[in-house]
């Protein structure tokens, strides 16, 4: 842009980066015609145009586009005085005259005096979102094409009633694979732009299951403590890509996949209670309430109405059970017919269980994975006692526990755990010191934790922080930045965190940084050096005044809302300026606009 340039700089500077450019716009003013420098660029933006289809967008500025496609008027005279200077150039005053009549004839905007500037602004500005998002999604579109989407198309658009002022939405509904999403993104791309904002989310089922799939270690343990063999039997789901297991070790199947296991179940018995596995609660109340089971190894998915009686229970053919969810179980221990000694998983979130069964004294295989949200069990025993039960405890969940103020000292130490969730603990303060661990997965969202201790990078395997929602949360230690494993960390929503580590930089492996809604006035200059980074969310910021460079492989960058955001230069190559800067704020883009003219008016 025009007046990011200092004088004495080359106006070569100033092509290459008009060469650089999705969308060129210039501003006819009176005096535009005595500038020389002026002139050169607009012979250069007309010649992008040509070689690159550059957009081209003129702003007659209190002149009118016939005086310039002629040199009359006012601003003839200003082009007048400078035809004496050069009048022995006849060549360049040719190429002058061409560009002119070349540019005034292009549709653009006319500006008299009778509108507020602010009117004319907001036109150029909003006419700008919308060519370069028309331009992105061209582009897109010309990969993704496929026969016969146009008319579905038509008939999707016509159910939104786009001219309705109403809200609608609309779902689209059917099997994976069919084109669903096709189908969508052609609809977003083709009205998008009428819209003040938009934003299109794709693959969320798929970003969605890569941070809250299951993690594959737990998934091997649950299949070993079951007799089965899961280092051969993954290998070959994987390898006939019926399974995915992402970078981040997560595992997760295709809708298709669930739907066979399930279908293969359901044959097993017309009579739910002869089947090996119940997963619909009508089922499953139906199994209880009439006592008709036979044998089942798994029971999920307990309807929130909580039909299902602890009673139904008691019946000895439960003893069997492997797996059991139990979303808010009443009671405050678990049925004493339920045999520890089979129980592999248990699932209780949201319960008011204190303790799994009286005394402790059934752990067997229960002790190699524990999911559950017990909302009182730590809380009611935190004695360090607790901790050798749970010696080979993989995943400890405890989202929820209104109760839990603190955790045993060494719960960090136990040598399988691999996840910690204790989301939504509004009344936990701290955590305990760590002197190792072998962690990958901590969640803390929700909690009042004011600080994290400096002995945190000794979490060497950790690979997920989520800190979302620590409203008391003000700083991090700088020991955070050792934990060289982490590729996930959540801030967002932390509306006390002022600053981040300058060191920010050495977390090598950070893919995910999510700033949102918290209250940083920068982002350290050292993170440039995470390599890896792709996905940054700084929405909200609302004290955010610069971002400096970025790595280059960033690939999802959202500053939306950034009001105090000024400056953005330097964050990547113009030429994957259109591409990677798409969710900035209007107002950052508004802003540079009254900048650029209020300098281009001052010619």
């Amino acid at each position: 842009m025009r007046y990011q340039l200092n004088r004495g700089d080359e106006i070569s500077v100033s092509c290459e980066r008009i060469e650089a450019s999705a969308i060129s716009v210039i501003i006819f003013s009176e005096s535009y015609a005595s500038s020389r420098w002026c002139l050169d660029e607009l012979a250069e933006i007309l010649e992008c145009k040509k070689e690159y289809a550059q957009i081209v967008l003129p702003v007659f500025y209190r002149v009118d586009p016939s005086d310039v496609r002629n040199q009359t008027g006012s601003f003839g005279d200003s082009f007048s005085k400078l035809e004496e200077r050069f009048e022995q150039n006849s060549e360049k005053l040719q190429t002058w005259r061409k560009g002119l009549r070349e540019a005034a004839g292009l549709s653009g905007f006319h500006y008299c005096s009778i509108r507020p500037e602010s009117g004319l602004i907001n036109e150029v500005v909003n006419h700008i979102l919308k060519r370069l998002l028309e331009e992105v999604f061209r582009l897109q579109d010309n990969k993704n094409q496929m026969v016969g989407v146009e008319s579905i198309v038509e008939e999707i658009e016509s159910l939104l009633a786009v001219e309705s002022k109403d809200v609608y939405c609309l779902g689209i509904w059917g099997i994976g694979g069919i084109g669903k999403t096709t189908i969508a993104r052609a609809i977003f791309d083709k009205i998008s732009s009428d819209f003040e904002g938009s934003c299109f989310l794709e693959n969320v089922r798929e970003e969605s299951q890569d941070q809250e799939g299951e993690d594959v270690n737990p998934v091997m343990k649950f299949l070993n403590a079951s007799g089965f063999y899961p280092e051969i039997g993954i290998s070959v789901l994987v390898d006939k890509s019926l399974i995915v297991i992402s970078n981040n070790n997560k595992i997760t199947m295709h809708d298709w996949l669930q739907e066979l296991g399930r279908d293969i179940v359901s044959q097993e018995s017309i009579d739910p209670g002869n089947r090996s596995r119940l997963w619909h609660h009508e089922d499953i109340y139906k199994v209880l309430t009439y006592n008709t089971v036979q044998f089942i190894g798994g029971i999920s998915s307990f309807n929130r109405e909580n039909k299902c009686k602890v009673s139904y229970l008691e019946d000895p053919r439960f003893t069997e059970v492997k797996y059991l969810h139990w979303h808010g179980y009443p009671l405050k221990s678990m049925p004493s017919n339920i045999c520890a000694e089979q129980l592999v998983f248990l699932e209780v979130p949201n319960s008011s269980i204190e303790q799994l069964w009286d005394g402790m004294k059934h752990r067997g295989k229960l002790n190699q994975i524990i999911h559950a949200t017990c909302k009182m069990l730590i809380a009611k025993t935190p004695n360090p006692t607790l901790i050798p039960h749970l010696n080979k405890l993989v995943i400890l969940n405890l989202r929820g526990s209104k109760s839990l103020k603190s955790l045993p000292a060494g719960i960090f130490n136990l040598e399988f755990l691999t996840t910690l969730d204790l989301s939504g603990c509004p009344k936990l303060k701290r955590l305990p010191e760590i002197s190792s661990s072998n962690t990958s997965c901590l969640f803390l969202s929700g909690t009042a934790i004011e600080e994290l201790p400096s002995s945190i990078e000794l979490l060497l395997r950790l690979e997920y922080l989520d800190l979302s929602d620590c409203k008391r949360l003000k700083s991090l230690p700088s020991s955070l930045c050792k934990l060289k494993s982490l590729e996930i960390l959540d801030l967002s929503g932390c509306s006390n965190l002022q600053r981040l580590p300058e060191c920010l930089g050495q977390l090598s492996s950070l893919g995910t940084l999510l700033l949102e809604e918290t209250n940083i006035e920068r982002i350290p200059e050292s993170i440039i050096q995470i390599s890896v980074l792709t996905y940054l969310r700084l929405s909200y910021c609302e004290r955010l005044q610069s971002v400096r460079k970025l790595p280059s492989l960033i690939r999802w960058l959202d500053a939306n809302n950034c009001t105090s955001l000024q400056s953005l230069s330097g964050l990547f190559p113009s030429s994957e300026f259109i591409y990677k800067q798409r969710f900035l704020t209007r107002a950052i883009i508004l802003n540079r606009m009254v900048i650029l003219l209020q300098e281009l008016l001052k010619i």
